[in-house]
């Protein structure tokens, strides 16, 4: 391929400062796989041991990977379609890797279509914790609220548009007067209400056990499952493979280092994902709960801990915030993408087109969002093994967390790592021989490699 990239003046805004990037960046990565997923993940795989290959595992290649995202965002400056189009064109390439630039909206639409709705019941929560429910409550009323919420339609669709609208108004705005705004203010709430919800683990739960669970390796706990759950978790928590990381990408100035960025966000979000565990674990611990709870760990097991320890009203209200501005950080990084795109075409403007793309979407969540209530037993692929009983909410989480996001980024790593002419892809990275030559192996190598097993993982079933 040319070493030259497109030469097309940039259609979109930059960054105005590289804090205002890195923010967003965070924010988008960090979300409910952080502070939800990845407790009850760490909860069901032992602890220390999983921890210490999740994080192995974003050294080797999320952060690689990530690093990837970026450059390709920047050498095309555009959407992500936009991009791949020119890059393509550039390199005399094949029709087939357009595909990246397809399915970085494709995936950032499906997820937010069901995104949304687990993100509403957060802020459902929040108004739930204020109003003292919890207080004193038992697994089985748990249980019940919980159900109460999801299986009623009227109050879930009305959650996940809320959540829309919200994520909608900040687009809408733009890159300046909306996104960078949105995110400094809501990182900064999002890291306090963090820091506050562990200084009060610390002092009022058991901290001890907390810390002896996620820091104590036994590799003897240690499976090949325990593996790929945390390589599959590395990537989920990171978002790379999303879409968002190459749209972001377009926007960033060439005086901003993408090597020092890719660590900066993926050790910010690890860093969200431990402090979680440091916030959730002593508390569970605390109210005598069990930490592998699975998926209900966030709506149904947190409640009753928060509502049987002292101050449960006030800090309940506050883990749900910080699960509310999670995900809207997370949902503002998922709608940017196909707004970009689509403010590129001639007669579109940004909140028109973005209007539009939140009524769209929020209508394709009505299915996954009724799959608690009204369609609870209707399974569309039931005829397929391996989506037998599964709702459109299961259906639609399964294709997009284990088929589109590590296609996503396997088509990324081949096409950067092998695709792009190694001195463009150095010059963006700025990095030497040496260093851009192991950057080069991990892209080239250890992520395809990664990706593959996900797949070969998920096949198997």
């Amino acid at each position: 391929m040319s070493t030259d990239s497109p030469s097309e003046t940039p259609l979109h805004e930059t960054w105005s400062t590289n804090r205002a990037f890195l923010f967003a960046s965070i924010g988008c990565a960090v979300g409910l796989g952080n502070v939800w997923r990845f407790p009850y993940i760490t909860g069901i795989n032992g602890g220390g041991a999983f921890i210490f290959i999740y994080l192995l595992c974003i050294v080797l290649f999320v952060a690689p990977l990530l690093m990837a995202e970026l450059t390709l965002g920047r050498l095309g400056r555009k959407s992500a379609v936009t991009t791949m189009r020119d890059l393509i064109k550039a390199g005399n390439l094949s029709r087939g890797w357009m595909s990246v630039g397809w399915l970085a909206l494709i995936i950032p639409a499906l997820g937010l279509s069901y995104y949304s709705i687990v993100a509403g019941w957060s802020l459902a929560y929040m108004v739930m914790a204020i109003r003292g429910v919890f207080e004193g409550m038992t697994g089985s009323q748990s249980a019940a609220a919980f159900e109460g919420l999801s299986g009623a339609p009227v109050s879930t669709l009305f959650w996940h548009a809320v959540f829309m609208m919200l994520t909608t108004f900040i687009v809408a705005r733009g890159l300046h007067g909306g996104l960078e705004k949105a995110v400094k203010l809501l990182m900064p709430a999002l890291f306090t209400s963090l820091i506050a919800l562990v200084l009060y683990a610390a002092a009022t739960a058991d901290f001890a056990g907390g810390l002896k669970f996620m820091f104590s390796v036994d590799f003897t706990k240690v499976t090949g499952e325990t593996v790929l759950m945390a390589v599959g978790q590395a990537f989920f928590s990171v978002a790379v493979g999303v879409g968002a990381m190459i749209t972001y990408g377009a926007y960033l100035p060439s005086s901003i280092s993408i090597p020092r960025a890719g660590i900066i966000i993926a050790g910010a979000d690890t860093m969200v994902a431990i402090l979680a565990g440091l916030a959730i674990f002593p508390i569970l611990f605390a109210a005598g709960l069990d930490a592998g709870h699975g998926p209900g760990l966030l709506f149904v097991t947190m409640p009753i801990a928060f509502g049987s320890v002292p101050g449960g009203v006030i800090f309940g209200a506050l883990f749900f915030f910080l699960i509310a501005t999670a995900g809207l950080t997370s949902t503002i990084g998922m709608l940017e993408p196909i707004v970009s795109w689509l403010e590129e075409k001639p007669g579109f403007t940004r909140p028109v087109v973005t209007v539009i793309c939140g009524l769209v979407i929020w209508a394709a969540g009505i299915g996954a969002a009724l799959s608690y209530s009204l369609l609870s037993g209707y399974y569309p692929l039931d005829f397929i093994d391996l989506f037998d009983k599964k709702t459109i909410f299961d259906v639609t989480d399964y294709i997009v967390a284990n088929v589109l996001i590590p296609l996503s980024g396997l088509l990324i790593a081949l096409f950067v790592g092998w695709r792009i002419a190694a001195p463009l892809v150095a010059k963006e990275l700025s990095l030497d021989g040496k260093r851009f030559k192991v950057w080069q192996f991990l892209i080239r190598f250890v992520a395809p490699i990664a990706l593959i097993a996900i797949f070969i993982a998920n096949a198997l079933g």
